[in-house]
């Protein structure tokens, strides 16, 4: 620590920082305290808080998220070796094995994203990650397909606190400008889940197919099971929970990074004051919340090719370790695509206009992939695809977590119903490609065209939605500027002055 850092004027307990800033009048203290120093003190101050907290919370949650994702979708790299024929599966069946996986991950989002305000996020995230490496390992005891529908509903039932609940931790950690590059350090971990199942599935099936009498599919699971239960177990001594709990941070460090987001969306101010419940209420009483719905959910329907994507690799001929070894490159570059535009979108304080354009490069994609069926164009549609539909949702997720900003059992809220009706366009989705469709899937290209284009239209609607917010916020600013607690924005809800809605 700098020895010429400010201290705390008050001899408070460091985990009381936080609600002190709400109830007794600290903030202002604080403000005082930190808004006086010059502003490179408090650049490096900041950047060396941000560099520890990075440190400390990204690595294993992108590392999580990445299990997480290849655990859910290494049925399709099972499925080139002989889990069909072993399990008797035929028509619609492997369709049926995906789709049931989002009926349990639905059911289990919100609850368990309302639980998580209330719970240490650490040890929840890292039990649920045990929970469902189990479950995962589970799917090579299997030996029907019935057997594999069970594994795959629970596998979704254990998997759905994951992925809102680490977006929830991040957000109570960063300030809304930080957040949207974190989230796509965190959803990176989605290509590379796809680029290693590619890189895994090609080794395994190819190098450990019949040994000790076990089929190569079975050794999938197997092995990549296990690897979540052992990063899960290691995860809850490292991630951290909220900045007034952190040990590993300083007392000072903890007053900061309270100050930080207290100077950003005023996050503390009603940490401790709002239910889950009412949080709830007030999510579903915000009329954007119905715009970003279909928003998010149509993003992911336009996703749902990943689930077959070796078998709609496989429609190039070649043959099924050959096409997972095809896929690595693919979900490579849609991984470096996903991190330059989040880093853009953030820099250039944009949401919209990068969502729009990212959806017409998937659309033009699924468009050469319907109407040609030459190798080399139909190759390099698969890249369009994803780059632009994946990179696309990161900033909309990002987006949703950073539109509603105060109070956290709200944001929370907002987030897993977001999360919990963007992911049901999986179950239907996922039967947009059957095998009897094959090589050019044209029905699943044709719908997905339209609801790239949807997409699009829905991102544009709602910049002229957050841009007549943000009118409406600056004459209330003017109206009540000499009011010290903040704007009113909504009846339940207040906001600090000069906030705005990013568009």
């Amino acid at each position: 620590m700098d020895s010429g850092a400010p201290k705390l004027d008050d001899p408070v307990a460091v985990d009381e920082t936080t609600a002190l800033l709400a109830s007794d009048g600290s903030a202002g203290r604080l403000d005082q305290r930190f808004d006086g120093r010059d502003p490179e003190w408090l650049a490096a101050r900041n950047a060396a808080l941000l560099r520890k907290i990075d440190l400390s919370l990204i690595p294993f949650l992108v590392t999580m998220y990445l299990l997480n994702f290849l655990d859910r979708t290494n049925l399709a790299q099972a499925r080139q070796g002989t889990l069909e024929k072993d399990l008797g599966m035929s028509g619609t069946n492997f369709n049926l094995a995906t789709s049931v996986f989002f009926v349990g991950y639905l059911m289990m989002q919100l609850p368990s994203n309302m639980a998580i305000t209330r719970l240490p996020p650490s040890r929840y995230l890292s039990a649920a990650m045990t929970l469902w490496g189990v479950v995962s390992t589970c799917n090579a005891a299997v030996h029907n397909f019935p057997g594999l529908v069970v594994v795959r509903f629970l596998l979704g039932f254990v998997e759905a606190p994951f992925f809102p609940g680490a977006v929830f931790l991040m957000s109570s950690w960063y300030t809304r400008a930080e957040l949207t590059q974190r989230i796509s350090w965190l959803y990176s971990g989605a290509a590379l889940a796809n680029m290693f199942g590619g890189l895994l599935g090609a080794a395994i099936l190819g190098g450990l197919e019949g040994v000790l009498g076990i089929a190569g599919w079975r050794w999938l699971f197997l092995i990549e099971g296990t690897a979540t239960v052992l990063v899960a177990l290691m995860s809850g001594f490292v991630l951290p929970d909220y900045p007034h709990t952190t040990r590993w941070l300083s007392e000072e460090e903890r007053a900061f990074a309270a100050w930080r987001l207290l100077k950003d969306i005023n996050e503390t101010s009603k940490k401790r004051s709002t239910s889950a419940l009412e949080g709830l209420k007030m999510a579903l009483k915000d009329y954007r919340l119905y715009i970003f719905l279909p928003l998010q959910h149509a993003n992911q329907l336009t996703q749902t090719f990943q689930y077959f994507f070796p078998a709609i690799v496989g429609t190039l001929n070649f043959g099924p370790i050959v096409t997972l070894w095809l896929t690595v490159p693919i979900w490579f570059v849609t991984f470096l695509v996903s991190v330059f535009v989040t880093w853009t979108s953030s820099k250039a304080n944009d949401r919209s206009g990068h969502i729009i354009i990212l959806m017409l490069i998937a659309c033009l994609g699924n468009v050469i992939f319907t109407l040609t069926t030459g190798t080399g164009p139909r190759f390099f549609a698969m890249f369009l695809m994803p780059m632009g539909s994946m990179a696309s949702y990161q900033i909309v997720v990002s987006w949703v977590a950073n539109s509603f900003p105060t109070p956290p059992a709200k944001r929370s809220a907002t987030i897993a119903i977001c999360n919990m009706l963007g992911n049901s366009a999986s179950i239907y989705g996922s039967y947009m490609y059957p095998s009897s469709d094959a090589p050019r899937y044209f029905k699943g290209g044709v719908a997905n065209i339209f609801i790239c284009l949807a997409v699009a239209a829905l991102a544009l609607i709602l910049r002229v939605v957050h841009q007549r917010e943000n009118r409406r916020l600056e004459q209330a600013d003017a109206a009540a500027e000499q009011t010290p607690d903040g704007v009113e924005d909504e009846p339940s809800n207040r906001r600090p002055a000069g906030f705005r809605y990013i568009c």
